[in-house]
């Protein structure tokens, strides 16, 4: 894709979408950490029903701890791999508990030190709540960079790379969301909704046409 195709590319999504955000249910830092790392393997859909039933009994460090393992899995027990889940986030919440006086922490080298939180989440809490150009490369981003030859890769991080490369600075901040949710309900795996789609004329996915017949 040529970066006027990338230019138009963003700027239609920008159009469709002026102020995208996250689908994560969350009125403070900590539920917006938690809620990402329950979002593995998960939708977005399920894990705020589930945080509609944890965040009102706990939604910090302190009453995750309070709340104990064994009960915090009895909220997220409609959650895939809840188990490891729980284990992650009684952790991470004892690191936020006693290095971080409970508070989110703003770094990348901080946030990857807590358990269960890996490189795509760490980049979602810099975007959404340090306002960072991170790039979280999920199943969704991943397919959209490689479809639509916008940033092909063999791996996530092949993806990610690419895409901080090609999108312009000014799309930057808002183009995790973007990408996202234009996977999410547009360029879906199954049956990509090509006719309505806002970026056909850029995407160079060679299969388009006869995906629109």
């Amino acid at each position: 894709m040529t970066a006027a195709e990338i230019r138009l590319f963003f700027q239609h999504l920008q159009s469709e979408n002026p102020q995208p955000v996250t689908e994560l249910h969350y009125n403070n830092d900590f539920e917006l950490l938690a809620a990402v790392m329950l979002s593995a393997q998960s939708t977005d859909v399920g894990v705020n029903k589930a945080t509609a039933r944890l965040f009102p009994v706990a939604n910090s460090p302190a009453a995750i701890l309070e709340l104990g393992e064994h009960r915090l899995k009895q909220y997220i027990s409609s959650l895939g791999l809840y188990n490891s889940k729980a284990r992650h986030l009684i952790g991470a919440c004892e690191i936020l508990a006693r290095e971080h006086q409970g508070k989110v922490p703003g770094t990348r080298k901080e946030l990857e030190a807590l358990p269960g939180v890996g490189r795509k989440t760490a980049n979602v809490v810099l975007n959404v709540l340090f306002g960072e150009p991170t790039m979280a490369v999920d199943t969704h981003i991943f397919r959209v960079g490689n479809r639509t030859g916008l940033a092909p890769g063999k791996t996530p991080l092949d993806v990610e790379k690419g895409l901080l490369k090609a999108i312009p600075k000014q799309f930057m901040q808002d183009a995790h969301h973007w990408l996202i949710l234009h996977g999410r309900y547009t360029c879906t795996a199954r049956k990509p909704k090509c006719h309505i789609c806002p970026v056909m004329q850029e995407c160079h996915w060679p299969e388009k046409t006869s995906a629109i017949s």
